[in-house]
């Protein structure tokens, strides 16, 4: 945005005092000056996209404090924060873009052909399509995180306390466990939905014990307690990232579908050594599930609730372009970093989940769990007193929130 205009819409005039507050924003990384422009400008970061969001949670009284960062993906940044009460809740930031070099180049060659296309606007996409998904789930009984607060690029959810799958060794009854998530992936057929990236970077199991108490003879002389206590160990499974969700009604529906299912025999054959006797189940057997019941489909109802089949094919021709299948490789380059920065590709080898994208290609994820430690409840520590300041805040929120109407808040 040139900087006369930012001056205008600002409403701080074109004196000194609106080269300083622009000169202040850019110190601290939330707008960065335009290269090779034929006019002198600006353009939001991501950090001021961020920073925008945390003022509005502040607003709102939804987030209060900031602390530490539990997980970080190719296409998410995830932290621990808390509200006015010490209540600890997760951010999720969406940060589409945030890829290596040679995907970086190939997403902006689509940009480019897209009129309005742009990463923060897909980031807004794929948290209001994550957010809405979870929300129809959660009030139709799926274990899933509670959806608290949406707001840009930004989702806030309860704290789940569990391991992702992928960290977990062994387990007691992998038949049960297996047979449990198999018919996760064919209720939410039943509900008109595909995971789309269903696989043990996405599933976190919660760990529940129970006391039961046994009863025993009196207790003699010198004992204390006339029972015997047990305890009974209950594995649940959670269900975490909603961005590539799709209906059942898809082109491609049997495809992911498959995919999907064998990603969870595949890793349970090879983590717990535990292979189904029964075949499938197949797409054609999902099918005859849609609606039993009384299911209502949640595919229309998330359109109907604001989330449009036009936002959905943008972020999903977007993603396909991409390359995206959640989150994945840490450390890579964001979109909004330099370009002179990008010139240098680096590459980490590490573990693989066996499970393929849409081109049927291999899908990589870090071995050191970045990915999956994403909402990991066990890597969480105690919110810190970085808050939004109010008394600063709005000052700075109202120049950064000018560029911010022209970059993502025109696309809606």
């Amino acid at each position: 945005m040139p900087t006369k205009l930012i001056a205008q819409l600002s409403g701080f005039g074109g004196g000194s005092g609106v080269h300083r507050c622009i000169s202040a924003l850019a110190k601290v990384g939330l707008i960065a000056r335009l290269k090779n422009a034929k006019y002198d400008g600006y353009r939001l970061t991501y950090g001021g996209l961020d920073y925008l969001s945390l003022n509005t949670y502040r607003k709102r009284n939804e987030v209060y404090s900031v602390g530490n960062q539990i997980g970080i993906g190719k296409e998410s940044d995830i932290f621990v924060v808390a509200d006015e009460k010490g209540a600890q809740r997760v951010l999720k930031i969406h940060r589409l873009g945030r890829i290596s070099f040679r995907t970086v180049k190939a997403n902006r060659d689509y940009l480019h052909n897209k009129s309005g296309g742009s990463w923060m606007y897909m980031s807004r996409l794929a948290a209001l399509k994550e957010f809405a998904f979870m929300r129809a789930l959660r009030e139709n009984g799926f274990p899933v995180p509670e959806p608290i607060a949406q707001s840009r690029h930004t989702i806030v959810m309860s704290l789940i306390d569990a391991f992702p799958l992928r960290q977990i060794a062994s387990v007691p009854n992998p038949p049960s466990l297996y047979a449990e998530l198999i018919s996760m992936i064919l209720r939410l057929a039943q509900y008109g939905l595909i995971h789309g990236d269903f696989n043990e970077f996405n599933i976190l199991i919660e760990e529940k014990t129970e006391q039961t108490s046994n009863e025993s003879k009196p207790p003699q002389p010198g004992t204390s307690s006339p029972t015997a206590s047990s305890n009974n160990v209950t594995l649940t499974p959670i269900l975490i990232d909603f961005p590539q969700m799709i209906s059942v009604d898809h082109t491609n529906a049997e495809m992911y579908f498959d995919r999907d299912v064998n990603c969870i025999k595949r890793f349970f054959q090879r983590r717990f050594h535990f292979t189904s006797n029964e075949p499938g189940p197949f797409f054609a057997d999902a099918r005859k599930l849609i609606g039993k019941d009384g299911a209502k489909r949640l595919d229309v109802a998330v359109e109907a609730s604001g989330f449009s089949r036009k936002m959905a094919k943008e972020l999903e021709a977007y993603m396909k372009e991409v390359g995206v299948d959640g989150d994945g490789e840490p450390g890579a380059k964001r979109g909004d970093e330099n370009e002179e920065d990008e010139e240098e590709e680096e590459e980490e080898d590490g573990g693989e989940s066996e499970c393929k994208n849409s081109e049927g290609e291999d899908v990589e994820h870090n071995e050191d769990g970045a990915k999956s430690e994403k909402e990991d409840g066990r890597g969480r520590a105690q919110a810190t007193s970085v808050k939004c300041s109010p008394s600063t805040g709005n000052a700075v929120c109202s120049a950064a929130g000018v560029i911010s109407r022209v970059v993502v808040e025109d696309k809606t």
